[in-house]
């Protein structure tokens, strides 16, 4: 799964990809969502207010993008990593609430109590309530979780990026009706 760009070029802005049924598949750059519209592999459904252009012709920006051949992709997994930890607890300090540059990912259960590398026990946390709560569990640490961890599915993952840009995705990943 690509994850949304962060460079400013408009090339490389957010694009999201739905399958022939709707269903949201993942996230490209706008120049491969140019790409696959110029290969017809894909129908624009909706652009954003940017224009690009090439020597020949002026094309809007596509945001959103339906693939027109059916692709047999179920899986609803969120590929578990730091990055994505991270993004699932908005850059959060899931003990304080603080919002750092410097956070570190940080087992509820400590690997040696027998906490495991999973969604549930992974969460977000500053440096200073990671050495605080040390080899404890948070109860034994006097650090209560703001709010338990729980395994994202792709929709939760890409309810995460919309911004004021991308408001016509709200209804393709669950947030507002049609």
């Amino acid at each position: 799964m690509m994850h949304p760009p962060q460079n400013g070029s408009l090339l490389n802005k957010a694009v999201l990809v739905l399958n022939t049924n709707y269903s949201p598949l993942m996230i490209c750059t706008a120049r491969r969502a140019i790409c696959l519209k110029y290969l017809e592999k894909v129908d624009i459904l909706e652009t954003y207010n940017d224009i690009v252009h090439s020597p020949s012709i002026s094309l809007n920006l596509p945001s959103i993008i339906k693939l027109r051949d059916f692709v047999h992709y179920n899986s609803m997994n969120v590929v578990m990593s730091r990055k994505n930890i991270m993004i699932r607890d908005k850059h959060t300090c899931q003990y304080c609430g603080s919002k750092s540059s410097s956070m570190t990912i940080d087992h509820i259960i400590p690997k040696d109590r027998g906490g495991n590398d999973n969604w549930d026990n992974l969460i977000t946390a500053c440096q200073q309530c990671n050495k605080k709560k040390g080899n404890l569990l948070p109860e034994e640490a006097k650090m209560p979780l703001n709010r338990q961890p729980r395994k994202p599915n792709r929709i939760h993952y890409f309810q995460q990026f919309i911004n004021h840009d991308q408001t016509a995705w709200r209804p393709y990943l669950f947030l507002d009706s049609f």
